[in-house]
Parts: structure tokens; sequence; C-alpha cells
């Protein structure tokens, strides 16, 4: 599993990554999604292609997962970071996506357990709708790191400093 820093985890994700898919991943879409929806990958957006979020990932060892890894480092090769063309690992997370989806079994997670910082900050009616839904709240949609501080204190979800000596509120992980 790998997981940004910027994300505060509410509950156990593992119940969520069911069945025996290669990849597992969450939507980077702020658009509020019915709660049934879709755990295919979704079709591609203008730019040409899906717009999931690199930011927590699960893949089981699989031929399936090494395929999508290997076309991600492709990607990323062709698409090398560098302050001119603002590069970043998600475009090429989703053009890996995009081209082993036919040989792959993906598996998007539920919009509802995990959602985007532009979604849960940006929507409070449906913060309160889906409230004790929430698994994995990622705090992106916002750039700087006392911004992000600040933004989960503002909403409740900064618990470094109350659980710094003891475990965490989730108990033992």
């Amino acid at each position: 599993m790998y997981n940004d820093v910027d994300m505060v985890w509410m509950a156990d994700p593992f119940p969520y990554l069911e069945g025996d898919h290669d990849v597992y991943f969450t939507d980077d879409m702020t658009a509020v999604k019915p709660l049934n929806n879709s755990h295919d990958l979704p079709p591609p957006g203008k730019k040409g292609r899906t717009d999931i979020c690199s930011c927590m990932i699960y893949m089981r060892p699989t031929d399936g997962a090494k395929l999508v890894m290997k076309k991600w480092i492709e990607e990323l090769q062709d698409q090398p970071w560098s302050n001119v063309k603002k590069s970043n690992d998600q475009p090429a997370f989703n053009w890996a996506l995009n081209r082993t989806a036919a040989q792959v079994d993906l598996y998007l997670l539920p919009q509802v357990a995990f959602p985007t910082g532009g979604l849960y900050f940006k929507n409070q009616t449906w913060v309160q709708q889906t409230k004790g839904l929430h698994v994995i709240i990622h705090n992106n949609y916002i750039t700087g790191f006392e911004k992000k501080i600040k933004r989960f204190r503002d909403f409740g979800l900064w618990f470094v400093d109350d659980y710094a000596v003891l475990e965490s509120p989730l108990g033992r992980i």
C-alpha cells in the first residue's frame, strides 16, 4: 500500500480492498458520485486520460500489478520531472492505468469512503450527508505544509498533537 502523508485515516481501509483485484485506487474528482458508483476505471477526461489520484494505491503481488508498475515507470521516464514541465507522478499513473486497463483487474475505491480534498473540504453538505462513512480523507487541492495542517485543524482532523505519545485513536494498526 502506498499512501500520501497528507491523508488522515478515520477507519481501517482494508475491508474496502475486497476481491482479488490487481490494483486499487481512488478518484481525484470533486463531483459527487452516487454511493453505488461503478468500481471500474472511469472514462478519460478532457486531457485524454482518467483523473485517478496517485495518493493511495494498493497493489496485490500479481502480474497485472507488475504490468501497471512497469508502465508507470515508462511513463515517468517519458515525462521526466522538471520545473519547466511541472510533471508529477499522477498523470503518468493515469496513463499507465489507461494503457493497461484491458489487461489488468483495476478497482476504483468508493468516493464516499476515500474522498478527495476538493470534495471533502469544499462541500460541507456532502460531508454531513455522508458522516461516518469516510475512511481516508486526502488533504489535497491545497498546497503548503502549514496550510494543510491548518485545514486539518480547522476541520477537527489533526490528531498528531493529541496522540503524539499515545497510540492512534484507531488503536494499534
